[in-house]
């Protein structure tokens, strides 16, 4: 029987013992344990730094989540403060507007009175001769005029600074508009920013996202500059209610004052109208005298001729009873009683013919001066008359003082009339229906 062999051969590599492999096992065993435990470890570390980033990651969301919402809040509550402030801001520019506008219309109306104050000065420099003075009523009336001219100067001074607090009254409310804006854009934002999460559409990385925006500045900052913009509204709004009270106080005391010396205006016209009314009346009379008076000089002028005539013809009778007894003859021609008593008569006719022309004279004169006097008194009433028709005048034309939106109420027409016929004293002259 054949036997069959195997030719064994080693492989040229180095061999190890027994020992050396069971060591290598152990090893290999010892080191998986070791890499087990590792990569336990490793996922343990894993799972408690997966927990701790997600919880922490988590809370700094709610963080910051916290941080927009009460930025939101604030924002806000900043926005409401500064809305309210914003709205009484309105309301003071559009009290004030409506004061402004008030005391403007006014001032405008103050031109009505001017024109007619300079109406009532120039007809009353239309009187002539002596009834051009410098009555009460003229006095009276320039103090009108110049109380006129103060109210509107003073008027006028309001309104300008009206006019400057509502400009900066406007720019602040400009100013604060667009602080309001800029909070409603800024919570819109961060309303958006708040309800975006990992999970939102639109989020990717940023290309440095921590940088700090260009004119950016501080919460401090921030927080100092919506209080100084708050206290800058109260500010301009602090003396907006004065500068009101300053244009209603300004009109009502420039209203009283010029219509308290349109009626003290109104009083001395009408007493220069009574004062004239009497003056007239009294040279009237004295016209009516003078011109009885100048009748009787006249009368007696003609009686002192009839009776000079008279006297002439007794005159020319002593005379030719003289001339025709010179003509007697002789002895018959002496200087006989008869002769004596005819001289006596012709020189008390003579003289009594002189006492006769210088009476004449005299009453001529006298009734000269009368009569220069009479058409002075004639002069003087045409002077007052015109005087009182232009006084007169005057009252009609102040009428238009009480008239329009701003001028005192008057009565009607008719009242009107009696009261001025009242006050004037003029119901003996007006005729009777």
């Amino acid at each position: 029987m054949a036997f069959q062999s195997v030719v064994t051969m080693d492989k040229p590599l180095q061999h190890i013992s027994l020992a050396d492999w069971n060591a290598r096992v152990m090893g290999l065993r010892n080191v998986a344990d070791a890499r087990r435990a590792d990569a336990f470890a490793m996922r343990h570390s894993s799972r408690i730094l997966r927990n701790e980033t997600r919880i922490e990651s988590d809370w700094a969301t709610i963080e910051t989540n916290d941080a927009l919402a009460d930025r939101i809040v604030e924002l806000n509550s900043w926005r409401q403060i500064i809305q309210r402030t914003y709205e009484r801001i309105e309301v003071e520019i559009h009290a004030l507007q409506e004061e402004k506008d008030i005391t403007e219309r006014e001032l405008a109306a103050l031109s009505g009175p001017i024109a007619v104050i300079s109406e009532v000065l120039t007809n009353r420099d239309g009187r002539l001769g002596s009834e051009l003075t410098y009555d009460e009523p003229d006095t009276e009336i320039k103090n009108e005029l110049r109380i006129l001219e103060n109210n509107q100067r003073l008027l006028a001074e309001r309104c300008q600074k009206a006019w400057a607090k509502l400009t900066r009254l406007e720019e602040v409310r400009f100013k604060i508009g667009m602080e309001i804006e800029s909070k409603v854009e800024a919570v819109d934002l961060d309303t958006v920013q708040l309800a975006l999460n990992r999970n939102s559409a639109g989020i990717s990385y940023k290309p440095d996202p921590m940088r700090n925006p260009k004119n950016c500045c501080s919460y401090e900052s921030w927080l100092e500059h919506v209080k100084n913009m708050k206290q800058l509204a109260e500010n301009e709004m602090a003396d907006t209610s004065a500068i009101r009270e300053s244009l209603f106080v300004c009109r009502e005391k420039a209203r009283n004052m010029l219509q308290a010396q349109q009626d003290q205006a109104e009083h001395s016209i009408r007493k220069r109208i009574f004062e004239t009314q009497r003056a007239r009346n009294e040279l009237e009379w004295q016209k009516l005298k003078m011109k009885e008076e100048m009748e009787s000089a006249i009368c007696e002028i003609r009686s002192l001729e009839d009776s000079l005539r008279d006297k002439s013809d007794s005159l020319k009778l002593a005379e030719s009873r003289l001339e025709n007894r010179a003509q007697r003859r002789g002895m018959e021609l002496c200087l006989d009683h008869a002769h004596d008593m005819l001289c006596q008569e012709v020189e008390k006719l003579r003289e009594i013919r002189r006492c006769l022309k210088d009476k004449i004279d005299d009453s001529k004169a006298n009734f000269n001066l009368l009569s220069d006097h009479a058409q002075k008194i004639d002069v003087d009433l045409e002077n007052k008359q015109h005087s009182l028709m232009t006084d007169i005048r005057a009252l009609d034309l102040r009428m238009r003082l009480k008239g329009g939106e701003y001028g005192r109420q008057t009565m009607n027409a008719s009242a009107q009339t009696e009261r001025n016929i009242v006050l004037t004293h003029m119901e003996e002259e007006i005729p009777k229906p």
